[in-house]
């Protein structure tokens, strides 16, 4: 039955269990974190009428202003027929509309409506409370700690060049 003893050499092993000390403990954090937050975001945007994958479009348009659909996949992480279909939503609530693009017959900008920017700001109404609530175990600066090292860890340095 020796076989069943692991040898001192053998490395952790992940188990997604606090304090794992496996290489993959990083990203088993960051996804239960993940989870975490997308459910009580998830949570906000419902009474709205939207989902994750909506707001994540309308955040691009905020920020970017009218983008063309396949920048609009790799921005949200979507494929093709995904960001299509999440745009046919947007446009069928009247929230987001596409637009021919100047000498580009195929291509298609997606632009936020006046009503989708007044859907955005009331989600982030209805999120502030909920996000009070993910960090309410957090003390005294360490959201700002938290929010510090998630952009550095997200946005390395040297990947600006």
């Amino acid at each position: 039955m020796t076989a069943d003893v692991p040898s001192p050499a053998t490395a952790p092993r992940a188990t997604d269990r606090r304090g794992d000390a496996s290489p993959f403990a990083l990203g088993l954090l960051l996804r239960r974190a993940h989870w975490r937050a997308a459910a009580v975001m998830a949570e906000a945007l419902r009474p709205l009428g939207i989902e994750l994958r909506h707001f994540a479009v309308l955040i691009v348009l905020v920020d970017s202003g009218p983008t063309v659909q396949r920048d609009l996949a790799a921005a949200t992480g979507s494929d093709k027929a995904g960001i299509m279909r999440v745009v046919d939503d947007l446009e069928r609530r009247g929230l987001a509309v596409r637009k021919a693009v100047p000498g580009d017959r195929r291509a298609r900008s997606v632009e936020i409506t006046p009503k989708g920017v007044e859907l955005f700001d009331a989600a982030h109404v209805a999120a502030a409370p909920l996000a009070e609530g993910l960090i309410s175990e957090l003390g005294p600066g360490e959201p700002e700690k938290l929010m510090d090292l998630l952009t550095r860890f997200a946005y390395p340095a040297d990947a600006e060049a």
